[in-house]
């Protein structure tokens, strides 16, 4: 899986933008106003950021070497995800997770407009 592939995939879901609000390496995915997904394309192998449910993070953790706590962020909610070894239905699983996760936490204007676009 590379980075395109991640890419193509969070942008075909609703309301979803890309930036880099922190430098020029690190891609950051939002739906509405809020992170859902990170990216650093210039780090190899391919590491994302996404946000996910306390309980399945720990079992992720066990399982799956390529999933640690994220860096700079709250390890209770967030992970960094290694690409490499991981199947892309699970990659795009957690992609998922996490938008929805944030989409949930938007305010219900919000949440409107990005259903009605």
């Amino acid at each position: 899986m590379d980075a395109n592939e991640i890419l193509d995939y969070c942008l075909a879901k609703k309301g979803v933008t890309e930036s880099f609000p922190f430098d020029n390496e690190t891609l950051v995915m939002k739906v509405g106003t809020k992170m859902f997904l990170l990216m650093a394309l210039e780090k190899q192998p391919l590491s994302i950021n996404v946000k996910t449910d306390p309980e399945w993070s720990a079992e992720l953790r066990e399982q799956y070497p390529q999933i640690t706590g994220a860096f700079h962020m709250n390890k209770i909610h967030w992970n960094s995800v290694m690409a490499d070894g991981l199947k892309r239905d699970l990659i795009f699983k957690l992609i998922d997770q996490s938008y929805e996760l944030v989409f949930k936490s938007l305010t219900k204007k919000a949440k409107e407009e990005i259903s009605s676009s």
